[in-house]
């Protein structure tokens, strides 16, 4: 089973990664005010398979390289430590502000599978999303015990966060909306993040 001090770790950061103003967050938030929470469910669903996709496709790969070459994934631990560190610092130094489209018109009159359809190409087109996983897996997955549970255990947690997280930007209305278009309150909540991920990174370099 998965070390409990690593999934103690793992929750938060991923927790603060989902909560980041993205592509996926902004579009749940403008679907959200938009057509309204039930229809925006057929969105959120179709991300997650989007996300559940990528995730699933990076931790077979890193299996894949903790079996055949276990000196390389030692060096992925140290290297994905230091990019979650990387992006913290990236975040702090962000002045983000969260760019909200005003094209929804035709997300009024899509079909529950346009709405799935454009979740999960947001989710699986974006070329960040994969880098990031690729990186963020291999530090909280532990040679010494079995990888298929701790690998099952970390994509349902992802896939829980996301789901969380895309529903509370869909309930925030336009309270969450006014609170979010302010590039102070972007900055800090990428400053929180940014924290936790470089504590986080240097945790597990150290350890």
């Amino acid at each position: 089973m998965i070390s409990l001090s690593l999934i103690g770790a793992f929750i938060p950061t991923a927790f603060f990664v989902s909560i980041t103003p993205g592509m996926c967050m902004t579009l749940a938030l403008t679907l959200g005010m938009t057509i309204g929470l039930r229809r925006t469910v057929w969105m959120m669903m179709g991300e997650l398979v989007g996300v559940g996709i990528v995730v699933v496709a990076s931790a077979l790969g890193v299996a894949a390289i903790m079996l055949q070459y276990p000196a390389v994934f030692a060096v992925l631990k140290y290297v994905g430590g230091g990019y979650l560190a990387w992006l913290g610092i990236q975040l702090w130094r962000s002045r983000g502000r969260m760019a909200i489209s005003s094209e929804v018109e035709g997300a009024k009159t899509a079909t529950a599978a346009g709405l799935a359809t454009q979740g999960f190409v947001t989710a699986i087109a974006n070329p960040k999303g994969w880098a990031f996983m690729i990186s963020l897996l291999p530090p909280f997955i532990s040679l010494e015990h079995s990888i298929a549970p701790q690998l099952s255990v970390l994509v349902a947690i992802i896939l829980i966060t996301e789901l969380i997280c895309m529903t509370l930007y869909a309930t925030g209305g336009r309270s969450l909306r006014r609170f979010l278009e302010k590039s102070g309150n972007v900055r800090m909540l990428n400053r929180i993040s940014g924290t936790l991920m470089i504590g986080v990174g240097v945790w597990l370099a150290s350890s």
